[in-house]
């Protein structure tokens, strides 16, 4: 069974502090850490491997693209990961994730869809938001009747 290798991410270039406020859009290269909130889409350089952190006190209001993805505090809007997206237990998304990969640790919440894609799809996705290749399917329609009491 081979391993994935574990991801390092790059070298944190920039840093959205905790009582900071951006409204507009941001586009970084490198590593960027938001403990603050983002009201507007934030972009990662694609050419490189850029990746985001957001901690448990970050939000960000707006689409995020980026190769990866770490996440532990809240987006809304959608998520365009061309490489990897890791749910820490405290993440909150309120859209739909695309991803290549994905890593969702227990207590993380998507409130949308979770879509797997290729590189090339999400290099579109992020372009048109409906990526022609990818198969969708609601994750309600999967869990319906899940928990239910069958009395």
């Amino acid at each position: 069974m081979a391993r994935m290798k574990k991801f390092r991410a790059p070298k944190v270039t920039t840093v959205v502090g905790k009582d900071t406020e951006i409204k507009g859009d941001l586009m970084f290269t490198g590593g960027l850490h938001v403990d603050g909130v983002i009201l507007g889409k934030v972009t990662g350089d694609q050419d490189v491997k850029s990746a985001i952190t957001v901690s448990e006190a970050g939000k960000i209001e707006g689409d995020v693209r980026v190769s990866n993805v770490l996440l532990n505090g809240t987006v809304v809007g959608d998520v365009f990961a061309l490489q990897r997206v890791e749910l820490a237990p405290m993440a909150r998304v309120t859209g739909t994730v695309y991803y290549r990969f994905l890593e969702m640790a227990m207590g993380a919440e998507v409130n949308g869809q979770l879509v797997h894609a290729q590189e090339e799809t999400l290099r579109q996705g992020a372009e048109t938001k409906s990526p022609a290749s990818a198969t969708v399917e609601p994750i309600g329609a999967a869990m319906e009747g899940f928990g239910e009491n069958k009395s």
